[in-house]
């Protein structure tokens, strides 16, 4: 279920009092704590005991490291497995407190208030938790479904500009492979502003759901979700392994451009509809540089994507705006085609 809260959280309250847990761990980072935490306090209706737990923010964070400091302060809780774990940030902060709810004594509940629009919208759905290793990302994980979502819109006036625009990346995806009036509508938004994207949140949740609930597991139509991101983690890896991380919004954003036009170079998808979604993700995202990277570089972490099968690098392609495929394997040649697409344009 996904909840849209109201003023008073009353949503949230209901759902405390009927689950009716031992103890209640609230996780943060450092700007959650701040801007977010005193709102979900203030509205908290509960006798429930709890204890908030804060991490620095960043990718950086995802780490074996944090996963392992955060068992050790719930084992110093005495925490059981009728606790429940409320995961209230962006998608560092529930794919890290997913993880470690669904591991500690195999598993306690929790439950995702998502603070940023990329949390909102894509990490906070669809059971997917996970960590990072030796810079790969979310290369180690579980599927844990969490007990519910709840949104509260209003949290995104609390976020910067940057990371309003990491999560519309994900926004524009959900268009391109499944719903191209969805597309249509992010693409012809005059700029991206709180109250310009609220009508849109829960359409592109509802688009994530609807295909996570065909494809739990991630075997064959949840693979299409990876649009942009078999090319874009691999760049967002790189980044992060040179101490000079970028969003996650900006690495898919930067992907689809690359894996749009793989789609051409693929023959999948027309010229004209290559021009119009590259046209469209170029409107709000700037082109980065990626010249200190080598084609080599890039390639072999595209080589660890999950997703792959037998050595072959696998793609989630578009073959109209609208509509995508998956398990694409491509020639190696327009995989670099792609890239230097990509390098030119800037």
């Amino acid at each position: 279920m996904i909840s849209i809260l109201d003023e008073n959280f009353t949503q949230l309250n209901t759902f405390i009092q009927k689950l009716n847990p031992t103890q209640l761990l609230i996780l943060v980072d450092e700007n959650t704590h701040e801007f977010c935490l005193p709102i979900l306090l203030g509205n908290l209706e509960t006798e429930i005991p709890f204890e908030i737990i804060e991490i620095e923010a960043g990718e950086e964070m995802k780490t074996l490291e944090t996963a392992a400091q955060l068992w050790e302060i719930l084992t110093e809780f005495k925490t059981d497995r009728k606790a429940l774990m409320i995961n209230l940030g962006g998608g560092v902060i529930t794919d890290m407190g997913g993880f470690v709810a669904s591991t500690y004594k195999r598993g306690i509940k929790f439950i995702n208030i998502p603070t940023t629009l990329l949390g909102m919208c894509d990490a906070s759905i669809g059971g997917k938790t996970g960590i990072d290793h030796q810079f790969l990302k979310n290369i180690i994980g579980t599927f844990a479904e969490r007990e519910e979502i709840f949104v509260y819109p209003d949290f995104l006036k609390t976020l910067p500009f940057a990371q309003l625009c990491s999560g519309f990346a994900e926004m524009l995806k959900h268009g391109l492979i499944a719903d191209k009036k969805h597309w249509q509508d992010l693409k012809n938004l005059p700029e991206l502003q709180p109250e310009n994207i609220f009508p849109f949140i829960e359409t592109s949740m509802k688009i994530k759901e609807n295909v996570v609930q065909q494809d739990f597991r991630e075997e064959n139509i949840r693979k299409t979700l990876n649009f942009g991101h078999t090319i874009g983690h691999a760049l967002e890896s790189l980044f992060l392994k040179n101490s000079t991380p970028i969003l996650h919004g900006e690495a898919v954003a930067l992907g689809m451009i690359c894996e749009t036009q793989l789609s051409f170079l693929q023959n999948l998808l027309s010229a004209e509809e290559t021009e119009e979604i590259i046209a469209g993700i170029l409107k709000f995202f700037p082109i980065i540089s990626i010249a200190q990277f080598t084609d080599n570089e890039i390639v072999d972490l595209m080589k660890n994507d999950k997703k792959n099968a037998a050595g072959s690098i696998k793609f989630s392609l578009v073959t109209s705006i609208g509509k995508s495929t998956f398990d694409v394997s491509v020639l190696p040649e327009n995989i670099l085609q792609a890239l230097n697409f990509y390098k030119n344009l800037g």
